[in-house]
């Protein structure tokens, strides 16, 4: 399997190279440069498996024996899931008024995060063992992918990992899953700008190819293709668990609802589409309704402003993986993929061809929730099911319910809950309900914590690059990094 970049001038990769790579050399986004298709036999067999048994499925489709053997693969699968709190690892809440709950967040850090990440760390560990080379790791947040990635490689020899998260813009216990790990590879940023702004100095830091081949830089965050590809798994687990009886060789259509900020998830969805599974896809979002916009008219273009919401690891005004989409729907065209983004990056809003959006259109339908409908959504669930959802689940729960107001025709329908509501009590009590944390998130609170302030008047750029240099030199990184 080759992947290549969305803009079309960077040489083709296999999986090794873009998990490595995060984002091309031309500033695009790798993926695969053909999609397998999925006859119905295909879908018959693997409608049984479970999620751990379909992310192997997937993976060994994108990956190939040759560079991880089946039997390793099945070994890396087993140990990224295995401290994962539910023995289904993703299980899904059959709720009143047919409303189906697939919970993502079972893993330590209770968010969806770790299920692709605790996969990546562990096909990482495995090429760098095999290399017997050291990477650094850099990762913006807006407040779950940090944990889950300093979770997933801390403490790890062969590994460091630097996160810039958003000072006030996560909930406490999400600040606190980052800064209370003192481990010596892992450090932390908090920046005084919102998580558009913090991704500023990663890029900058990035572009320098020589800077970044001498400390063998790389990211973690949902550019990276091997967590879109971990992520299709969801939309494979979701389609099986909530379609109509499997009986015959009809394969129903399920509507999976995708709360969503940058776009990782969606994508993933897209590219499960195109592969054959017969799902129809719900864009849920909050007030930074970019993706909205373009879905409904073709707008893809900035906000004034960022508007702080109860969902805040979805107040995400640039969704980078936006780009896989407009190119898979383009049919592959990376010059005006290439064209369409360096215009966005230029001017802060494009207006999508018409042919592009008439697909985007086609293949998935789009919400935006406000904070009000959020709380109401939390509410409701809470009243008719004893049931807490994170303010990103009510997202997609608000969906179900504007749909069951407008008594609309629709097929068996999957709202994708991306966290556990133990990680926003402060949603939950604006909701008007009781906060139920459990006692390893209420520990938080009485452990230390390290974090470094990047403040407006810092030069962001400078302190990410002296951090990398200072981490590379204490641990005698640069001695092996490769030329």
């Amino acid at each position: 399997m080759w992947y290549v970049s969305t803009r079309g001038t960077a040489p083709r990769v296999d999986f090794e190279g873009a998990l490595f790579a995060g984002y091309a050399p031309d500033g695009g986004l790798f993926m695969p440069e053909e999609l397998p298709r999925l006859g119905e036999q295909t879908l018959w067999q693997w409608r049984a498996l479970s999620y751990p048994g379909l992310v192997t499925e997937l993976c060994a489709l994108f990956i190939g024996p040759e560079l991880i053997p089946r039997d390793d693969l099945h070994g890396l699968v087993q140990r990224a899931f295995s401290r994962f709190r539910h023995s289904d690892v993703v299980p899904l809440s059959r709720l009143r008024n047919g409303l189906n709950v697939l919970e993502l967040w079972h893993g330590v850090t209770y968010a969806f995060k770790d299920l692709s990440l605790c996969c990546t760390a562990q096909f990482l560990q495995y090429f760098l063992e095999k290399r017997g080379t050291h990477v650094t790791v850099v990762v913006g947040t807006s407040g779950d992918t940090g944990s889950a990635a300093i979770e997933s490689v801390q403490g790890a020899k062969n590994v460091d990992i630097i996160v810039l998260l958003p000072q006030g813009h996560c909930t406490k216990i999400q600040e606190l899953q980052m800064t209370t790990v003192l481990e010596e590879n892992v450090r932390v940023f908090g920046v005084e700008g919102n998580s558009d702004e913090l991704d500023q100095p990663i890029k900058a830091v990035f572009a320098d190819e020589a800077f970044v081949r001498k400390h063998n830089l790389m990211s973690l965050n949902s550019i990276n293709w091997a967590r879109v590809l971990v992520q299709m798994a969801h939309h494979f687990f979701a389609y099986f668990q909530c379609a109509p009886a499997l009986d015959g060789h009809l394969l129903p259509p399920v509507e999976v609802v995708v709360p969503t900020g940058a776009a990782g998830n969606l994508a993933a969805g897209c590219i499960a589409q195109k592969m054959g599974l017969p799902i129809r896809l719900v864009a849920a979002v909050n007030s930074n309704d970019i993706i909205h916009r373009a879905i409904q008219g073709g707008d893809f273009s900035l906000s004034e402003t960022l508007q702080p919401t109860l969902a805040s690891a979805m107040d995400i005004q640039v969704p980078y993986n936006m780009e896989r989409i407009f190119w898979l729907l383009s049919g592959s065209d990376s010059q005006m993929t290439r064209a369409l983004m360096e215009q966005f990056e230029r001017t802060r809003g494009v207006s999508l061809p018409e042919e592009l959006q008439s697909k985007l259109s086609a293949v998935m339908t789009s919400e935006s929730v406000g904070d009000e409908a959020i709380t109401q959504t939390m509410a409701r669930c809470w009243e008719e099911n004893r049931y807490l959802l994170c303010p990103h689940s009510a997202v997609a729960v608000s969906y179900h319910y504007q749909q069951m107001r407008r008594q609309t025709s629709s097929p068996a329908r999957c709202c994708l809950a991306p966290a556990s509501a133990a990680k926003f009590p402060e949603a939950v009590l604006a909701a008007g309900l009781t906060p139920e944390p459990p006692e390893d998130i209420l520990a938080l609170e009485r452990k230390e914590t390290r974090c470094t302030p990047m403040r407006k008047s810092d030069d962001w750029v400078r302190m990410l690059r002296d951090t990398i240099e200072d981490m590379g030199r204490q641990g005698g990184h640069l001695l092996n990094a490769p030329e």
